[in-house]
């Protein structure tokens, strides 16, 4: 519509690819020479329950030990992300031996389970500085409306950029997915007979880098350059895990201006766009010297 993409996952992160690309083609073009080596990467699994894996192997195998600087390029916006936010995804399950929802009421229902544990979570307080998020985001399980499960899940996920509140915040869900089980047995009478599995599935490590550090600094710069503004920012994104592991790495916006990330009205309104673009160039060529 006019300059406005629209489709899930267009800014969040097509936008990112489509600038990695352009960069690769504009040096060629231009037939730019730096002094450093630069290696293009596009990757999957930076989302969800992907858990990095993408950038995990490219530091675990592929580039372990030739990496100097990072710069991953996430969504749009001109800016510069310096603090990771760190989160851990569990996948709970509730388990129980089900039955017929008539014939074999009474029994301690798993899903009656996840509900308390769910109400528990949503009473969860927070602290807003350093901003520390919780959100259960799927809910499954079951067989039929006429049967009591015999399993119900849900996938959490904890943020903040601050281990220490993340911390926290993991022993609160813990205890109260605990609380539930227990709740949920006794309201029956049934000690034991719903359990509870938690699955770590996902675990960013969280870090930053202060606003004098030279790859922040350089950022800045050529946003200077081309009479940009480049803002701080945090956010959890590819950056995470070559920052945990001491490496000077960054995130940028790629330009234009994105709307509703995750959702499915997501939008990507690309009017002046290419001064990302630009802006990644620039930022690109400064970090190879």
């Amino acid at each position: 519509e006019g300059p406005v993409l629209r489709g899930p996952g267009v800014g969040d992160n097509c936008r990112g690819l489509a600038v990695l690309t352009a960069i690769a083609r504009a040096m060629r073009d231009a037939r730019v020479v730096t002094p450093g080596t630069i290696t293009f990467v596009a990757n999957v699994g930076e989302e969800g329950l992907g858990d990095l894996r993408g950038v995990k192997a490219l530091f675990g195998d592929t580039l372990k030990g030739q990496v100097d600087r990072f710069v991953s390029i996430d969504g749009g916006g001109v800016n510069v992300t310096n603090v990771s936010v760190g989160s851990l995804r569990y996948r709970v399950t509730f388990k129980g031996p089900g039955g017929h929802s008539f014939g074999a009421f009474g029994l301690a229902n798993p899903a009656n389970a996840l509900g308390r544990a769910v109400a528990k979570i949503s009473e969860f307080k927070v602290p807003s500085r350093p901003l520390t998020t919780f959100n259960v985001g799927r809910i499954g399980g079951g067989t039929s409306v006429n049967a009591i499960p015999f399993e119900a899940w849900m996938e959490v996920d904890l943020r903040s950029s601050a281990p220490a509140a993340l911390k926290a915040l993991d022993a609160d869900l813990q205890r109260a997915i605990d609380e539930a089980v227990v709740e949920e047995n006794r309201r029956w009478g049934r000690p034991g007979m719903v359990a509870v599995e938690k699955t770590l599935v996902g675990d960013r490590p969280a870090g930053a880098l202060a606003d004098t550090a030279p790859i922040v600094q350089a950022v800045r710069a050529a946003g200077r350059a081309l009479g940009l503004t480049v803002p701080l920012s945090e956010g959890s994104t590819d950056a995470n895990l070559p920052m945990s592991l001491g490496i000077p790495a960054v995130t940028i916006g790629g330009g234009g201006d994105g709307h509703d990330a995750h959702a499915l009205t997501e939008s990507f309104d690309t009017t002046d766009a290419w001064r990302g673009a630009q802006h990644a160039l620039l930022v690109t060529i400064t970090l190879a010297r």
